[in-house]
């Protein structure tokens, strides 16, 4: 049985040295946080319903717990099946243990204390009693509550093109916090998926403008990129599975494509790049115009179960990192919109550890004098965003990049409490530059490289996003 400990994730956690001690509690640990990228429901947020239990507000749309449940043997039922809540939440309980050395032991029991300050670990002995003082607090809880105690100033969800964002607008004017959407283009970009006509259909419908061509189909993307805006958005973004594969930019050749998917043709891979490419310079074009940053999540493989895939749709736990070669094809994507001076600043995300460099080092090719810190490798993603992964990256950029431009953390979560994994970024920031304080890699100088946390932590992405 795992003993209780109650120094477990207190005070001076993941702090080795003192320097880093310092750097966390004076510099770090107050900053209110800036979510520039998660998968949250603004229409939870926007709601004034509590959590019915921890099971809700943890597990429902949490694929990282769904995976290691998986893995560790729990059958579909007690995860994304019939069981009660109270069932699902004791599987997880009994995976909990197996999970050592894993980010999700750690990040459960930061949650379980930064929440609902318990101490215990969780395990199918401690399991009934957390789960009822956990309901007892989220049965009188709001998602907005709960964003609100983490110190959470802006958020940014990930939205549909086709999105009236509704709820949106319901939370413009809530005091506190901003919940902002952003134009998730993954749907309009997906020539290949067999709903695509009929996803074109909805994008006709809510833009007011009929696609019967390219041009208007770049039309109707433009009316919802000017909704968008109306609307708060700051961020773009696009997720992809398998190879970018950018090749050139040809609107006739777009078109042509087009006509053929509509009449129900099958498209070959040259078609399907040309088409991509083309719309993505674009896009870019247009976020460029409306002085939005652009995200592209690279490196997934996803949806690998078929069967799973049929019974639960996508970003079902079946994702893993991808070999896909990516520095030919987005260099020439970024130099496709430099040449024409409509490269919007740019986030680009990395799964695969073994391209960090590529991913590090092309950023800075396109660097420009109108913005500092303009191309941003962005954090340590998904398989990545653990201790080591963190670690690694922050290693890297100081060493291929400007570590100090960086603009830090985001949850890319579905999970209303997942908001201390913030702290354990900075947690881990400080340590990692406490020791090089340790070892006479940079001067003891604490107000100097305090300064660098905060501004890692959170000035600059409010910077980089223009929020005053």
């Amino acid at each position: 049985m795992i003993q209780k400990d109650t120094s477990f994730l207190q005070g001076n956690f993941f702090l080795e040295t003192t320097y880093a001690e310092r750097l966390y509690h004076e510099y770090a640990a107050a900053l209110p946080i800036i979510d520039y990228h998660n998968h949250l429901s603004p229409e939870k947020i926007a709601s004034e319903s509590p959590f019915e239990s921890i099971t809700e507000a943890w597990l429902a749309e949490d694929h990282y717990k769904w995976r290691a449940m998986r893995m560790n043997g729990v059958a579909e039922a007690y995860i994304t099946g019939s069981a009660s809540a109270k069932e699902k939440f004791q599987k997880w309980a009994e995976t909990v243990p197996y999970t050592l050395g894993n980010p999700l032991f750690h990040w459960t029991h930061l949650e379980l204390q930064r929440y609902f300050q318990i101490t215990d670990i969780l395990q199918p002995e401690t399991a009934e009693v957390i789960f009822e003082k956990t309901k007892e607090k989220l049965q009188q809880t709001t998602a907005l509550q709960l964003l609100q105690e983490q110190n959470v100033e802006i958020l940014c969800t990930t939205d549909d093109p086709a999105d009236t964002l509704e709820y949106h607008k319901k939370l413009t004017n809530q005091r506190g916090i901003k919940v902002l959407p952003t134009f998730r283009s993954d749907r309009a970009v997906a020539i290949d998926a067999p709903d695509y006509k009929k996803y074109l259909q909805k994008l006709s419908a809510v833009s007011q403008i009929e696609i019967l061509d390219f041009t208007s189909l770049l039309d109707s993307i433009a009316q919802r990129i000017q909704f968008f805006d109306d609307t708060g958005c700051l961020l773009s973004d696009y997720g992809l599975s398998g190879p970018l594969l950018f090749t050139e930019v040809n609107d006739t050749q777009a078109n042509a494509i087009l006509q053929k998917r509509m009449s129900g043709e099958t498209l070959d891979t040259k078609e399907i790049s040309v088409y991509r490419s083309t719309i993505l310079y674009h896009l870019g074009c247009l976020y460029h115009k409306y002085g939005w940053v652009q995200q592209y999540h690279l490196g997934a493989l996803r949806n690998t179960s078929t069967r799973r895939t049929k019974q639960f749709g996508a970003d079902a736990g079946c994702d893993s990192v991808g070999d896909f070669s990516y520095a030919t094809s987005l260099s020439l994507f970024l130099d496709a919109l430099d040449q024409t001076n409509q490269l919007p600043k740019t986030i680009v995300y990395n799964l695969n550890p073994s391209q960090n460099e590529v991913f590090a080092t092309m950023m800075g090719n396109f660097a420009s004098e109108e913005y500092p810190g303009k191309m941003q490798w962005g954090a340590a993603w998904w398989f990545q965003d653990q201790k080591n992964g963190i670690e690694n990256h922050l290693n890297i950029l100081s060493n291929m990049n400007l570590l100090s431009r960086f603009i830090g953390m985001l949850t890319d979560s579905r999970s209303f409490l997942s908001f201390p994994r913030h702290e354990y970024f900075r947690r881990t920031l400080c340590n990692y530059l406490g020791n090089q304080i340790n070892r006479g890699l940079l001067p003891n100088d604490l107000n100097f490289l305090g300064k660098t946390v905060q501004n890692i932590c959170y000035y600059n992405v409010k910077q980089y996003l223009s929020l005053h």
